[in-house]
């Protein structure tokens, strides 16, 4: 996988997790199969857009990140961004790309033996390979709709890309940090924005994240080492899940998080948590 398709991967795998969906209950109340549904959590094939849609859908969150994501992942894996690589189509299942057909029959003029060789065995890869792709796509999808895959072949090998103080200053979602985190607090502001304080224990950092928000609003996170901030910079950033960098931590450490509003007439609101611990009273 591409690393645009590894980061959207660990934020489809952290959408579902929080909101508990399995992969019957995906195939259930989406029109993509179980098998479908492992393909695209497990990295083996991108999703289709709708796909995306439904899962935030389901998981009651903001679709404006993830679909963003998605946006950059489908344009490596396409081969349609600067400098990538052609890839396979998404599991949309496109069409092959035509292939150039053989020379038209009674042409007079003579080839010799060699690239008459080539040439046969050009149309036979064509008719083959054309063949094949034609009975994978008119393979009923019901099959797979109705079987449900051994855990054993789920196998998921994308492990967090950093630990503790290689964590510092660095996103969660990119190094793979955000797989199944804990919450260790949420808070709602005066404003009505959501913030969450979010922990990973493998990576032993912490970071916040918010939705909900205005422009101009800001979130700052500290462990008591270096304060890492983000601020919604513009209305898609405030559709959707702004993410703060991560901050090292260890257990019994104290994780801050402070939400300052782009009001001028605004308070600033902070909250703590203990990780480990339970969440501490929101103070100035």
């Amino acid at each position: 996988m591409t690393p645009e398709h590894t980061r959207l991967v660990a934020a489809l795998r952290e959408l579902r997790a929080g909101a508990g969906l399995s992969l019957a209950a995906l195939a259930e109340r989406t029109a993509y199969s179980k098998s479908s549904w492992e393909r695209y959590l497990n990295g083996k094939s991108l999703p289709p857009r709708q796909a995306v849609r439904e899962l935030c859908r389901l998981a009651k969150e903001p679709d404006g990140r993830l679909l963003a994501l998605w946006e950059i992942a489908e344009s490596h894996w396409s081969g349609r961004a600067v400098g990538a690589a052609p890839a396979p189509p998404t599991d949309d299942s496109a069409p092959p790309p035509p292939h150039q057909a053989p020379p038209p029959a009674g042409t007079r003029r003579r080839l010799g033996g060699s690239r008459l060789l080539v040439m046969l065995a050009s149309a036979y890869t064509v008719i083959v390979g054309g063949a094949a792709a034609l009975l994978f796509l008119l393979l009923p999808d019901s099959a797979a709709r109705d079987e449900e895959p051994p855990p054993a072949s789920i196998p998921f090998s994308i492990a967090p890309q950093c630990h503790g103080a290689a964590c510092e200053g660095r996103d969660p979602m990119r190094l793979i940090c955000g797989i199944g985190p804990d919450t260790l607090a949420s808070h709602r502001t005066a404003t009505g924005a959501h913030v969450e304080l979010r922990h990973s224990k493998k990576c032993g950092a912490s970071w916040a994240r918010t939705w909900g928000t205005e422009i101009g609003d800001r979130l700052d996170v500290t462990a008591g080492g270096p304060t890492h901030s983000v601020r919604i910079r513009n209305k898609d950033d405030a559709a959707t899940f702004v993410y703060t960098e991560m901050t090292e931590v260890g257990p019994g450490s104290t994780v801050r998080a402070c939400f300052r509003p782009a009001s001028p007439d605004g308070e600033r609101e902070c909250f703590e948590a203990r990780v480990g611990g339970t969440a501490l009273t929101p103070r100035e």
